[in-house]
């Protein structure tokens, strides 16, 4: 940042997460477990900001992660105005009925500042996996 006075962007950035298990699409006995999480991204900052880029990384039940990289979210790079929201559905699959996800976007304000707004660690579960 510029100025030391200046707030960190991604501490005004509020992400929520519901997630799903997608049954008709999954085949546990093909160890392919696919689940759908659908993101609100709320800018709570006094200024709009663009999501650029996504960085996840998703961890299944073995603990094997894969690391995702890329420009934007399902396509798009949207700019959200202060106290408005984004929202957005994708997806995942996993090898094993439990995993997580966590990571980041990368976004910029309309005054060019760069900064990550983290993504805390959530749970993508088959129902009843979980005791």
């Amino acid at each position: 940042m510029s100025n030391v006075d200046d707030p960190n962007y991604g501490d005004f950035v509020k992400i929520d997460v519901v997630t799903n298990y997608l049954e008709k699409q999954s085949d546990p006995e093909s160890k392919r477990y696919v689940f759908s999480y659908h993101i609100t991204i709320t800018n709570h900052n006094p200024v709009p900001v663009q999501l650029l880029n996504r960085h996840w990384l998703i961890t299944d039940g073995n603990q094997h992660v894969q690391e995702v990289k890329g420009e934007g979210v399902v396509g798009e790079q949207p700019q959200i105005e202060p106290e408005s929201s984004y929202s957005y559905t994708s997806g995942a699959v996993l090898a094993t009925s439990v995993g997580s996800m966590q990571g980041y976007y990368e976004m910029v304000t309309d005054e060019g500042e760069l900064f990550k707004a983290p993504i805390q660690a959530f749970t993508l579960a088959r129902p009843n996996a979980l005791h």
